[in-house]
């Protein structure tokens, strides 16, 4: 602003009224142009307020719009728009954190009267006149066409009136949604009630869509604003002060959301016929709802009693709006399609969605249940999954809410307090109240997601259906459960040892025989008997104290004769390699067998000993380190051995940390190092004579040491704390505990694992729950490449079974010149190393298994090979780029 302008307005502050009203007409004028030309806000408000207070009031009525109003409104206009614009970017950086500053803004908006000098009350009471004749009027309205009355005989004139009548309400109410509360849920009574007052005559020709799309509108609207209001309250301490505004402000809103929210269900009630192309908004409606409540990791903090009153006021309804749209298709396809896409937030109330569905269903009527149950039957339906597919889906997907774990209101038992359980119990528990009262015909469909359920990679949900499946042969006859141990016993057989599945099937199989009646236990051992290596995969899985007394002792004496038998044939035909798998799958077993007996009968204990014995005499520590398939006979040859430690001799137990030693001095799987670990824990029960002490007692604190130095997985640096505590426990011998600690480091973990000293906690809960949203990530990655690899495997394995004759030629697949020289490389690589172990293992008589002597062939098939290598060697050169 000039220097001129600024010297206009020092000037006129200095007048006084009389000198404002005679000199009116010469100078509003000029002070108009400054207000147009003023840029700043503080020029433009000076300038208004110099209007307003000291020129209007001598602006004769008639022509205030005119000399005034016309002029500068457009201006002011203009200003605040922009200012409110910037006031929005600023608000947007902040948080409801900014408790100081919302307390400023507050005091600020209280104060308000005194910023507009007074005149604010002037412009209320007008406003406030004008709308009580507004709203006299409008109530006048409704209650003349609520007088009106129209039967069937009325004209399709007189229906379409009607029809536009309740369209302009809903017009009506999108305008004054935010202008009053009682006004807008009034009209919306109105609206509904003429609705459903000429509901024969009017429901072809409303709009649903629209009508439902605004319900739900309000509702979100008016829940979410119940909801921040509640946070509000919560950190700013008003909790107690019921009478506060805030506090009131929210019982209002939470009672406008419990409006809209009955009043969609009562709508829904009488037109869901109208109303399938809303279903995906009801969904995502009932999903957004229950995010924000406990146990969602999603859910604001807010003070209990005021989430109650929102509970009440939302989710109550949901299960009654559930209720009616369960008979509807379009709903039924939405919840349950194959390619369910959500958000983080929305996957647990989708997982509570289906289990309250599972819930309310038995109450259906058998249309619906054939709706839900079944899933799609035919190609032109829309996909849908069955029910029960779609809850254990669910439940995979809630990787958060399971590793916290969140917990939910437990089923109320008569005589107990309520408690709280785990997402896993709560879903458990409606999947087996929904099994118990599910119509035979039905049936078939569980039985396949269950199937399908235990053989997915994420183990927490094959437990899961591995519960309800538990449950189901429980709770029919004794002749389904046999039929079921029989069906996942030949699953279990045809399984590959090292899948997944057949551990998920394995564990199912030792909870369902505990189930079985003796007599349909010695079936079992009749159709799948022990003494054939064929079934030693079902019988590696069981427990022999869920057995009957004759079913154990034939287990125990098939496993042990069958042992014996296959070490004497492994020792005839010379200790081949390819015949130790055999081997491990009886040692398998003959670790259930003496792991199962407590106490371990003498002659049990006898002839698991021979065995054992004799294999720890056949083990080298050379061999080990080469030959991979020996790591798994060294795993079971250590876990059986600290079952029987006290029945081995002092140069088993020698050979044993030997053998450990060496395979610890390269990398090794995990599962070895734990049977390790379980083997040297044992050893503290053992007495060791003063001529072996130099042989044992620096190599087990040493093995001690280097395990409990282990960092790079927190599972065994876990379990050594725990299998060296135990040791020390029990041992007589305390300076293999000195030599295990003479690392500081070492020995500081030490202490604190035994005094119980608690870690530094993660953190803030976001962190955590960072970290485990990442952990799902990488999680469900390497499921879906277990699975995928899995279902490739299965279907070429299919293939083979299926197709007799040869399959027409598939196209070849161009793939990369050097993927295709590294791969016939490695195989080549592969091979020779084998022949070179194979070659020079007959040198060492000591080690064991002895290779047979090279036939005499070989040296001129390697002089032959050789020859090959040096064309190719030279192919090679001439080939080489300039």
């Amino acid at each position: 602003m000039s220097q001129t302008n600024t010297s206009l307005l020092d000037e006129v502050v200095q007048w006084s009224q009389e000198t404002c009203r005679e000199e009116l007409k010469a100078v509003l004028p000029k002070l108009t142009s400054l207000h147009h030309k003023s840029e700043g806000w503080d020029d433009h408000i000076r300038v208004l307020k110099i209007i307003t207070d000291m020129f209007l009031p001598h602006v004769a009525l008639s022509d205030l719009e005119n000399e005034c109003f016309s002029k500068i409104l457009p201006k002011a206009v203009t200003m605040f728009d922009s200012m409110m614009k910037e006031l929005s970017i600023q608000v947007g950086g902040l948080s409801s954190q900014n408790t100081e500053l919302c307390s400023l803004l507050r005091n600020i908006l209280k104060e308000s009267e005194v910023f507009y000098c007074g005149r604010l009350s002037l412009v209320a009471d007008l406003l406030q006149s004008l709308f009580k004749e507004a709203y006299a009027l409008h109530k006048a309205l409704l209650e003349l066409l609520d007088r009106l009355s129209l039967d069937g005989s009325s004209s399709e004139e007189d229906v379409s009136d009607v029809v536009i009548v309740i369209h302009s309400l809903l017009d009506i109410c999108s305008v004054i949604s935010n202008l009053d509360m009682a006004l807008h849920a009034n009209t919306w009574k109105f609206l509904i009630k003429q609705s459903l007052k000429y509901q024969s005559l009017v429901e072809e020709d409303l709009r649903h869509g629209d009508i439902s799309s605004s319900l739900c509108g309000n509702l979100l609207a008016s829940f979410h604003n119940a909801v921040d209001l509640a946070e509000q309250i919560n950190l700013a301490g008003l909790q107690e002060a019921t009478q506060s505004p805030e506090h009131k402000l929210f019982q209002k809103t939470a009672k406008m959301c419990r409006f809209f929210a009955n009043t969609l269900v009562h709508y829904v009630k009488e037109f869901k016929a109208f109303l399938t192309r809303s279903c995906r908004s009801f969904h995502q409606m009932y999903l957004q709802i229950l995010s924000k409540f406990p146990p969602s990791l999603f859910a604001p903090a807010l003070p209990p009693s005021l989430s109650e009153d929102l509970n009440a006021a939302a989710v109550v309804p949901m299960d009654a709006l559930l209720f009616q749209l369960l008979p509807l298709r379009p709903f039924a396809e939405v919840v349950l399609q194959e390619d369910l896409r959500l958000s983080p937030q929305h996957e647990l109330p989708q997982c509570l969605l289906l289990a309250n569905v599972l819930e309310q269903l038995a109450s259906q009527p058998e249309e619906v249940l054939q709706l839900w149950q079944s899933g799609s039957q035919f190609s032109e339906e829309t996909p849908r999954l069955p029910l029960y597919r779609a809850v254990l889906r669910s439940f995979r997907h809630c990787y958060a809410e399971r590793k916290l774990p969140v917990l939910l209101p437990g089923v109320m038992i008569k005589g107990q307090a309520q408690g709280q359980v785990s997402l896993h119990h709560h879903v458990c528990v409606h999947l087996c109240a929904s099994v118990a009262v599910l119509p035979p015909q039905y049936f078939p469909v569980l039985e396949l997601c269950l199937v399908e359920a235990t053989l997915q990679a994420d183990t927490q949900t094959a437990l899961l259906a591995a519960d309800v499946w538990c449950f189901t042969a429980r709770y029919g006859t004794a002749e389904l459960c046999l039929h079921h141990v029989l069906l996942i016993a030949h699953l279990v057989k045809t399984c590959s040892a090292e899948c997944y599945q057949t551990y998920h099937l394995g564990l199912l199989l030792r909870r369902m025989l505990f189930l079985m009646t003796p007599s349909h236990q010695m079936d079992l051992l009749a159709r799948f008997p022990p003494s054939e290596a064929e079934n030693l995969p079902i019988w590696r899985h069981v427990l022999l104290r869920a057995l009957s007394n004759d079913a154990s002792q034939r287990v125990v004496s098939d496993v042990i004769t069958l042992g014996q038998t296959v070490l004497t044939d492994w020792q005839s035909g010379g200790y081949k390699l390819g015949q130790v798998c055999k081997v491990n799958a009886v040692l398998q077993c003959l670790l259930v067998v003496v792991q199962g007996k407590s106490p371990l009968e003498t002659q049990c204990a006898s002839s698991a000993s021979r065995i054992v014995t004799e294999l720890w005499q056949r083990m080298a520590p050379h061999q080990v380190q080469i030959h991979h398939v020996l790591h798994s006979t060294l795993q079971l040859l250590l876990s059986l051995t600290a079952v029987l430690v006290k029945n081995m001799e002092m140069q088993v137990i020698i050979q044993a940390l030997v053998c450990v030693d060496a395979v610890m001095s390269q990398k090794c799987a995990d599962e070895l190092l734990l049977a390790a670990l379980e083997f040297l824990s044992s050893l503290g029960k053992v007495f060791i004579p003063p001529d072996s002490r130099s042989d044992i007692v620096p190599r087990l604190g040493s093995l001690f040491g280097t395990l409990l130095a282990e960092s790079s997985s927190w599972l065994l640096h876990q379990h050594a704390l725990e299998a060296f505590a135990h040791f020390a426990e029990v041992t007589n011998h305390e300076e293999v505990i000195s030599y295990s600690l003479c690392v500081e480091e070492t020995k500081s973990k030490v202490v604190n694992f035994l005094s119980k000293t608690v870690n530094t906690p993660e953190g803030v809960e976001e962190s955590r729950l960072e970290r485990i949203e990442a952990e799902k990530t990488v999680l469900e990655q390497h499921y879906h490449k277990l699975e995928t690899s899995n279902q490739v495997s299965t279907e070429l394995s299919a293939q083979s079974v299926t197709h007799s004759e040869p399959q027409a030629k598939r196209a070849r697949q161009e793939s990369g010149a050097d993927e295709e020289y590294s791969c016939y490389m490695q195989a080549a690589e592969r091979a020779l190393r084998a022949l070179h172990a194979l070659v020079t293992a007959k040198t060492d008589t000591q080690e064991p298994p002895p290779a047979p002597r090279p036939p005499s062939w070989l040296a001129s098939r390697l002089q032959e090979l050789q020859v090959l290598l040096s064309d190719l060697s030279s192919a090679t050169s001439i080939n080489k780029p300039m």
